[in-house]
């Protein structure tokens, strides 16, 4: 199988190629250029690998939670081009990424939300896949939820802005923290796998964004 994966929930633009357990990625940090950079992206990833858009089996992307318009773009791209090819598409919570990403058996993921906030989900591994334990949140960091008992590593952006208040918050119940990793299109594909396997796919028109947060953005007295 060959799926396409895309990721542009953060400043880390990614895309990568399922192929058949072989998984090749790309990335570039975007800022604001998402929507510039990763269609340019996506060609020069299927042309390093002889295959067109028609190869392909299945589009996944990074369904969030995240910035609003980082996850509209990875969205609308994977719609548009699973309409082109007439195939099914995968959203993959950004958050279940990152606790791919980090390696462990228990881990509790935030995000940087901004506005003082973080995107929060813990999730345990049984077997080869992971259970959702709590699921995407919206949290002041020092109101995320408590963590059940047991030793758990803490990984994302939220780590890195608010540590304080997330170490003060789990006291006791962190054995590491990765506060750099990101969600990436690596591990979007790697998940994806799982769920076209499954059969846990819809059309493109029925592709939706996770966004957690409703507001945007603060209003003049609140800043």
């Amino acid at each position: 199988m060959k799926i396409l994966a895309l990721e542009t929930s953060t400043e880390l633009c990614s895309a990568a190629l399922w192929l058949d357990g072989k998984v090749d990625a790309r990335e570039v940090v975007a800022g604001q250029r998402n929507s510039e950079l990763l269609l340019p992206m996506v060609d020069a990833l299927l042309a390093a690998n002889q295959l067109t858009a028609r190869d392909l089996d299945g589009i996944a992307f990074g369904a969030g939670p995240g910035a609003f318009t980082g996850v509209r773009v990875a969205c609308g791209v994977a719609q548009g081009i699973a309409f082109g090819i007439d195939v099914p598409v995968a959203g993959i919570g950004t958050l279940l990424a990152l606790a791919e990403a980090s390696g462990a058996g228990r881990v509790v993921c935030c995000l940087d939300a901004r506005m003082g906030e973080v995107y929060h989900a813990e999730y345990e591994k049984r077997g080869d896949d992971f259970t959702e334990v709590q699921a995407p949140g919206l949290y002041k960091p020092a109101e995320v939820p408590a963590l059940p008992a047991g030793q758990w590593s803490g990984c994302g952006s939220g780590f890195a802005v608010y540590l304080d208040e997330l170490q003060t918050r789990y006291a006791g119940s962190l054995e590491r923290i990765i506060g750099n990793l990101a969600p990436h299109a690596r591990e979007i594909a790697v998940l994806a796998a799982k769920q076209f396997a499954r059969g846990d796919v819809v059309d493109a028109a029925d592709a939706v964004p996770l966004y957690v947060r409703n507001k945007v953005a603060m209003k003049v007295n609140e800043r």
